[in-house]
C-alpha cells in the first residue's frame, strides 16, 4: 500500500507540474498586454514600464517561469488585473460557492444514478432497463444551458416554485446576517443555526443542482448498469444462484461492491467536469462561483485570474483522482498492482 501511495503521489505531482507549465504558457499566449490591462489604456510609457517591472514581464521567459513556480508554491498566485486583489483571495471567495453547487449536484447524481443503474441491471432488456437507458442518454446529451433555461422558465418564472437566480435572498443579509466560517453558505448557515438563510439557500440550490446533476447521474447510471451486468455473469454469481440467492440479492450484496470500483474513477472525472460544466449554469442562475469569476476575467482579459481558475480546476481534478485511486487501493487490492 505504501508503494502504491508513493507511485500515485508521484504521478499526481508530474501532472501538477505539467499544468503549471501549461498555465504559464497560456498566460503568455492570451492576446493583449497584461501591463496595459493593469495600468489602463491611457497609461504613460513610464507607467507601463513600472507595470511590466512589477509583473516581471521585462525578464527572460525562463526567469519568469521560475518566478511563477516560486510564487505559486509560496501562495502568491498573482494579482487580478480587474479586482486589484490577490487572485488566491478571489478564488477563496468564489470556489466555495461552486463547491456548494457541485457537491449538492454530485450527491444528487449518486443518490439517483446508483439505484437506477441497479434497477436497469436487474431488469436487463426489459421495460425498466429500456426506460433507464433512454432517460440516461437524454440526461447525458441534453445541452446544459438549454436545460437550465427550461427549468428556470417552467419552475421559476411560470410556476414560481423556486427562485429564478442567486444563491439566497439578498434581503436576508439585513434581517439575518450570516457569520462565515467555511464560505460555503449552506454549511455556515447550518453551523450557526441561521435557518432563514439555510432554507433560502436550499430553495435557490434546487434548480441549478438538478441541471449540474443531469450529466453525472446519466453517466453513473450507465456505468453501474454495465459493470453490474458484467459482474452478474462471473463465476461467483453463478455459484450464488446455485446456492439459492435471488437475482436482486446477488446484485446488491455480492456484485455491487466490485462493480463500484470503476464507478469511483468515473465520479472523479465527472466531479471535475461538473465544476467546468457548472460555469454555464452559474451564468444562467447568477450563482456567485468560479463561473461568474472566470467569465468576468475573460471579458476583462485578466490573465492572472484566468490562469488561477485554470490551475485551481486542474488541482481539484488531480486531487479528486488521487483520492479515488487511494479508495480503489483500499476497496480492491488488485488496483494496487496497476
Amino acid at each position: 500500500m505504501a508503494r502504491y501511495l508513493i507511485r500515485r503521489l508521484g504521478q499526481a505531482l508530474l501532472v501538477v507540474a505539467g499544468v503549471i507549465v501549461l498555465t504559464f504558457v497560456i498566460m503568455r499566449l492570451v492576446p493583449g498586454d497584461p501591463a496595459v490591462a493593469y495600468a489602463g489604456p491611457k497609461a504613460t510609457p513610464e507607467q507601463l514600464a513600472q507595470a511590466r517591472e512589477r509583473f516581471g514581464l521585462d525578464e527572460p521567459v525562463w526567469v519568469q517561469l521560475g518566478a511563477y513556480v516560486r510564487d505559486l508554491v509560496t501562495g502568491d498566485w498573482g494579482t487580478s488585473l480587474r479586482t486589484r486583489q490577490p487572485v488566491l483571495d478571489d478564488l477563496a471567495l468564489a470556489f466555495p460557492a461552486s463547491l456548494e453547487l457541485v457537491g449538492a449536484a454530485l450527491l444528487l447524481a449518486i443518490a439517483v444514478g446508483v439505484p437506477v443503474g441497479v434497477l436497469a441491471a436487474r431488469y436487463k432488456t426489459k421495460f425498466p432497463d429500456l426506460g433507464v437507458r433512454v432517460a440516461s442518454m437524454l440526461a447525458v446529451s441534453v445541452p446544459v444551458f438549454w436545460l437550465a433555461l427550461a427549468l428556470q422558465t417552467v419552475f421559476a418564472s411560470n410556476l414560481g416554485w423556486f427562485p429564478v437566480a442567486g444563491e439566497y435572498d439578498d434581503s436576508l443579509n439585513t434581517t439575518s446576517p450570516l457569520t462565515l466560517w467555511t464560505n460555503i453558505t449552506i454549511v455556515d448557515a447550518l453551523i450557526t443555526g441561521n435557518w432563514p438563510i439555510f432554507t433560502s439557500t436550499l430553495r435557490h440550490l434546487v434548480l441549478p443542482a438538478l441541471v449540474v446533476a443531469a450529466y453525472p447521474a446519466g453517466v453513473i447510471a450507465q456505468m453501474v448498469r454495465a459493470t453490474l451486468i458484467e459482474e452478474a455473469s462471473q463465476d461467483h454469481a453463478r455459484l450464488e444462484r446455485a446456492l439459492g440467492f435471488r437475482e436482486t440479492s446477488i446484485l446488491t450484496r455480492f456484485a455491487l461492491r466490485p462493480a463500484l470500483n470503476p464507478v469511483l474513477s468515473l465520479i472523479a472525472l465527472v466531479f471535475a467536469y461538473a465544476i467546468v460544466n457548472g460555469f454555464l449554469v452559474e451564468a444562467v442562475f447568477n450563482w456567485p462561483g468560479l463561473g461568474r469569476y472566470a467569465v468576468d476575467s475573460i471579458f476583462s482579459s485578466d490573465t492572472p485570474a484566468i490562469a488561477g481558475v485554470t490551475l485551481l480546476v486542474a488541482l481539484v481534478y488531480v486531487l479528486a483522482n488521487l483520492v479515488v485511486d487511494l479508495l480503489q487501493g483500499v476497496v480492491d487490492p488488485r488496483a494496487r498492482a496497476r
